[in-house]
């Protein structure tokens, strides 16, 4: 009978020999990732994975199971998935020894062959590996050292399958020596008393690099018997970024058709890389890759609600939308003692415009705009806010001389195309305010350049004089 690893390498090997996809949705990780995940199963290795949060970890872990049988037979009754030809729990034994070619068998299926598991703190012996229930003791008659007694935890309710351990780091020492002898012994000791368990199992484990490597929480025993480290990370460019939002951010909405102009998507999506390279961002946390994909699902809300009270047929996101998403960028960002100070809702109002300024210096950098900053100049002022239609704010940004000329000029929008004709007018906007050529409100007013005001010599940050 092959174990659980030769199993996976096997199945492994057959996919790659049809030329099969390996894991369905992981987008970014063809040429770094994969390769090493690749390795450590035809390794036959336990492996952790080192990533910030949002790098599609667990969901690595979870697709392991598309390497798995379809379906196993296990003793009918057992709790630790036992072969019918090699059981290991005196139960499975005693059912077979009894009952022989009659022992009752059961099907399990691949996905109940994946235990997760988070790690916190207050995690036990218990809950990973088991303890002794004096409730069975009394029933069964069983002196307390007897198997029979043990109440199982996850791990061995994963024989012959996979288990996974979030946060490794976060697991209490004590646990975590029980982890290494059931690697490295295939035993453990419960309330004093030596449990044997030959367990056929998976270990895959996740953590953060900071913790991993700088806070040292893992047991060097422990660490040793992991075979391979795999790291991973966000995605490399913002393309791939693009396509990991369009495939997990919901988008679809019932009654209207939701149309999302490419730069819009790239915008949204360049605020994550924005917000990455920022120093007020903690890079310690990282920015997950869930924060683009909150944020485009806020924006076609959004935007959903304005042609809901506007009567529009169809759902187009703008600039304004993604104000309105501010809630779904500062809740994913954790700040340095820098950004605190200046607050997490104007720092995502900043990293907004820096990404609009490198979405339209990418499609069309040497735009001349300086019709419409001279009219900002002279006094004129404009109020976009998130609530009015989009013909009439097109109505309102004709006034702009040059605007609407020059995002059909350089094919932001199709002319006659109205609801992308607004979006990309707010596009050109919020680039000329992120190069501080014109200015906006909080509340979605344009109007001129804001002078930027020195301190004279002794005058310190809050314009009172130093001592």
């Amino acid at each position: 009978m092959r174990s659980v690893k030769q199993e996976l390498r096997q199945n492994l090997l057959q996919r790659l020999n049809d030329r099969g996809p390996l894991f369905e949705g992981l987008i970014g990780y063809g040429e770094t990732v994969m390769p090493q995940i690749i390795n450590a199963i035809l390794s036959r290795h336990n492996f952790i994975l080192l990533g910030l949060r949002g790098q599609a970890k667990s969901r690595i872990l979870r697709s392991l199971t598309e390497l798995l049988d379809p379906v196993i037979p296990i003793v009918a009754g057992s709790e630790v998935n036992d072969s019918p030809f090699a059981p290991i729990s005196k139960y499975a034994r005693q059912l077979l020894a009894e009952a022989g070619d009659d022992t009752p068998i059961a099907w399990v299926d691949r996905s109940s062959r994946y235990v997760e598991k988070l790690a916190t703190p207050d995690v036990t012996i218990a809950d990973i590996i088991g303890d002794v229930d004096p409730i069975k003791a009394a029933r069964g008659g069983h002196v307390l050292a007897d198997e029979l007694t043990m109440h199982y935890g996850m791990l061995p309710r994963a024989n012959r399958g996979i288990f996974a351990l979030n946060e490794l780091p976060d697991l209490a020492g004590k646990v975590q020596v029980g982890l290494f002898n059931i690697m490295q012994e295939g035993d453990v000791q419960i309330k004093g008393y030596p449990v044997r368990l030959v367990l056929d199992v998976m270990l895959c484990f996740t953590a953060n690099p900071e913790d991993y490597t700088a806070r040292g929480k893992i047991i060097t025993p422990l660490k040793d018997r992991i075979g391979s480290e795999i790291t991973t990370h966000y995605p490399e460019t913002v393309e791939l970024g693009m396509e990991i939002t369009a495939q997990e951010a919901w988008t679809a909405r019932h009654g209207r058709c939701v149309r999302i102009p490419d730069f819009m998507a790239e915008l949204i999506e360049r605020i994550a890389f924005e917000a990455r390279t920022d120093k007020r961002v903690d890079k310690r946390s990282g920015v997950s890759q869930r924060l683009p994909i909150t944020v485009m699902e806020n924006v076609v809300s959004n935007a959903e609600r304005r042609a809901v009270t506007t009567g529009e047929v169809e759902i187009v996101p703008r600039i304004a939308d993604v104000y309105g998403a501010l809630p779904a960028i500062t809740g994913k960002l954790e700040l340095e003692y820098e950004g605190e100070i200046v607050g997490g809702q104007a720092i995502a109002r900043e990293l907004i415009r820096r990404a609009a300024d490198e979405t339209f210096r990418g499609r069309a950098g040497g735009a001349i705009t300086d019709e419409i900053v001279m009219w900002f100049d002279a006094g004129g002022a404009l109020q976009v806010t998130d609530d009015v239609a989009a013909g009439v704010a097109v109505r309102g940004f004709e006034a702009v001389p040059g605007l609407v000329d020059l995002v059909e000029l350089v094919a932001l929008a199709k002319p006659g195309d109205t609801a992308v004709t607004a979006a990309a007018c707010e596009l050109v906007l919020e680039s000329l305010v992120a190069r501080r050529k014109i200015s906006r409100t909080d509340g979605g007013s344009y109007g001129r350049a804001l002078e930027e005001k020195r301190r004279r010599p002794g005058q310190d940050y809050f314009g009172g004089l130093s001592a």
